[in-house]
């Protein structure tokens, strides 16, 4: 396809003689580390946590639809093999796995790429993945499948493209010759598959005799109906001697295939739906693993973990970018904050701390939590903190300690109030007060049941967390004792009954006023049921629980080594803005390359910036159609003051070809960013595509 610019070339660039040294990247962790004596065990305690969401999160997402599918594709190998494959289906169709992934896009090639590997490995070596932007034709879609399962490169001449088109077109002529070739290839595969020499199991000679060829479709919504037609009738021709199977990739609904597929084409298929988890559903099981959890020692700020779940919600709502985002997160904490080497295991990081340098000694005295810890104390401990390192490091093993208490105890009590509890003392909040108040009005069955629940999270590894666990039960055991005639009070209704009786007769507005006062006193002074009491001894234990387990990480001493708060850091690299980058990189090219000689003032560029900062800086003076050789003379008369060519001279400002040449790839890299573009108005100009500077 051609391109239209304004010039067009070929640049070589030469080789330098020296070989570049190549860094690991442990190296490339190091570079730029605050306190660089302790940049090699962050990096390691780094890579181990990136590891392990690496593990926990790819093995988990759609483990269970994944599964199913295996097991599905090894039914229908395993069934057509056998001689009751005619009796489940007719000859023609094509065993068909509808997989259902829902909206979430970005995640839809890490779920491909595990099904792919996984039915390679248990399965079938023959396995093909195709999306709708490479397959805009029948043959490109013929093309690709045969390539990529044989391996080899398929050319089509205009004679093969005529004879793919009429074969689509009306099959009783024919078919595509190319399919045939596929068949060919498949047999004599098979064939060196089961020449004798090695040993298998008979399962094993079962499954390797005709493994079938799988085609997966990853976004079948994209794909041309009448591509996908025809490549469906072709293939049911050819189904007896090739053991096809479909993997549709849908993300919307089932009916997706009707709306595609006429009756006669979707009868060639027997489709059976799979259903993948949600989004949402995904992103809860992953918190539950990474995030809800003292066994993981990274922890996100309120603020941080709001960025990661607006992006998800109103971004993409993609888990797989949610990890990334994690994953950034994580890199940053260990790259720039030096006390980060606390961050891991508690014996490992008692250990760490009695290894501490000066000068991360001295960043802990600095920390604010610490600071506020300090102020609490009494003058002479305060002089001992602050003067004696290895006492400080005795009283920081014990915080460290306190730490992880109160992370093993905070996640039982906390549940689905992370992001509320992360910023806020929770039971200050509107909605907690509202939550209490109702469960001070619920029933008896309805209590128990929720208590119940309570106790079963509360089964963790935790000295508190077992006491908890017993009086819960002991509550319990209370409830489930009580005389269900005891679970409402009699007094309740005798003392209000004189009061409504008063309100039925004819009274005057003071009277009433008198009236209902009683009324609410009434209510105030009435004898609790033994219901009612116990009900109330049961939330007011929660509550305690919450406020004693749930205060913000901020309250604690030494947060800051286990979570990391810098939301503008993570929103910048997760909700980057490219053309603002690009126009600020332009306007003040210091701020990227760091040259002193680049410096300048506020909406000027140096006549030492790069040539595209140069004509950038120009364009924007000039109106919406940009004359090239007014352009090019301005740049000219700039880089000859930077050369430091006399001004009075009569080669200042003049054009020559090197000066020609750069400025018209400068003004091609506009152009390719976006800035400029040609126009038909006036061959000699371009046309401007900004507003004004940045």
């Amino acid at each position: 396809m051609s391109t239209s610019s304004v010039s067009k070339g070929c640049f070589v660039f030469k080789p330098s003689a020296k070989k570049k040294k190549t860094l690991d990247l442990g190296s490339y962790f190091s570079r730029g580390c605050e306190s660089s004596e302790s940049s090699d065990t962050r990096f390691r305690l780094c890579h181990d946590l990136w590891d392990r969401i690496k593990t926990d999160t790819e093995d988990e997402l759609n483990r269970k639809i994944l599964d199913s599918l295996l097991e599905f594709t090894r039914k229908c190998s395993l069934t057509r093999q056998h001689s009751d494959w005619m009796s489940q289906m007719r000859c023609s169709e094509i065993p068909t796995a509808a997989l259902m992934l829902g909206v979430n896009i970005p995640d839809h090639d890490m779920t491909f790429q595990s099904l792919s590997d996984q039915l390679q490995q248990s399965v079938t070596p023959h396995v093909v993945s195709v999306q709708a932007k490479e397959c805009a034709a029948l043959k490109h879609l013929m093309k690709k499948v045969l390539e990529r399962l044989t391996d080899t490169v398929v050319a089509l001449d205009d004679e093969d493209e005529e004879a793919a088109e009429q074969s689509a077109a009306s099959l009783q002529k024919g078919v595509h010759c190319s399919l045939s070739a596929l068949c060919d290839w498949y047999s004599s595969k098979t064939k060196k598959s089961n020449t004798p020499g090695k040993k298998r199991s008979s399962s094993a000679m079962e499954e390797q005799q005709q493994p079938p060829v799988v085609v997966i479709f990853k976004d079948l919504e994209a794909f041309n109906p009448k591509v996908l037609q025809d490549f469906i009738l072709i293939c049911s021709r050819y189904i007896e001697r090739l053991p096809l199977m479909f993997i549709f990739g849908i993300a919307t609904s089932p009916s997706t295939i009707q709306h595609m597929l006429p009756h006669s084409v979707s009868s060639l298929l027997c489709i059976e739906l799979f259903q993948s988890l949600s989004c949402t559903q995904h992103l809860a099981t992953v918190m539950d693993k990474l995030v809800l959890t003292s066994h993981f020692p990274f922890k996100l700020s309120g603020k941080v973990m709001q960025v990661l779940m607006s992006i998800f919600l109103y971004h993409d709502f993609s888990v797989r970018n949610f990890i990334k985002g994690l994953q950034l997160a994580l890199l940053e904490h260990f790259h720039s904050q030096p006390l980060s080497v606390l961050c891991c295991k508690k014996k490992e990081a008692l250990l760490n701390v009695m290894q501490l340098s000066d000068s991360n000694v001295e960043r802990i005295r600095q920390l604010p939590s610490f600071k506020r810890f300090i102020e609490k104390q009494e003058k002479e401990e305060q002089v001992h903190l602050m003067t004696d390192d290895a006492y400080l490091k005795e009283i920081c093993c014990r915080l460290i300690k306190d730490l992880h208490k109160y992370h093993k105890n905070y996640y039982p009590i906390l549940r689905e109030l992370h992001l509320i509890c992360l910023e806020n003392n929770v039971w200050e909040t509107e909605d907690y007060q509202s939550a209490m108040k109702l469960l001070r009005m619920l029933a008896k069955d309805e209590l128990i049941t929720l208590l119940q629940r309570c106790a079963e999270i509360l089964h963790v590894k935790s000295k508190k967390m077992k006491k908890t666990l017993v009086q819960m039960e002991e509550l319990l055991a209370k409830f489930k004792q009580l005389d269900p005639a005891s679970e409402m009070g009699s007094s309740a209704e005798d003392c209000i009954i004189s009061p409504v009786k008063n309100l039925q007769k004819k009274t005057d507005l003071f009277q009433l006023q008198k009236t209902l006062l009683e009324m609410n006193e009434s209510r105030r002074s009435k004898k609790l049921s033994p219901f009612e009491t116990l009900r109330n001894e049961a939330l007011d234990f929660i509550e305690t629980l919450v406020k004693s387990h749930l205060p913000p990480p901020e309250s604690q001493t030494l947060w800051e080594v286990c979570y990391y708060s810098s939301s503008a850091t993570v929103r910048r690299h997760l909700n980057a803005t490219p053309r603002t980058s690009i126009q600020a990189a332009l306007s003040n090219p210091f701020c990227y390359l760091q040259n002193d000689s680049l410096k300048a003032e506020d909406g000027t560029v140096s006549n030492a910036a790069p040539d595209i900062c140069i004509t950038y800086k120009l364009h924007l003076e000039c109106g919406r159609l940009i004359n090239l050789y007014d352009w090019l003379e301005a740049y000219a008369t700039v880089v000859s003051a930077a050369e430091g060519i006399d001004p009075d001279s009569d080669s200042f400002g003049k054009v020559d070809e090197v000066k020609h040449a750069r400025f018209i790839r400068a003004v091609s890299e506009l152009e390719f960013l976006g800035f400029v573009k040609s126009t038909k108005q006036k061959t000699d100009h371009v046309a401007r595509l900004t507003w004004g500077g940045c």
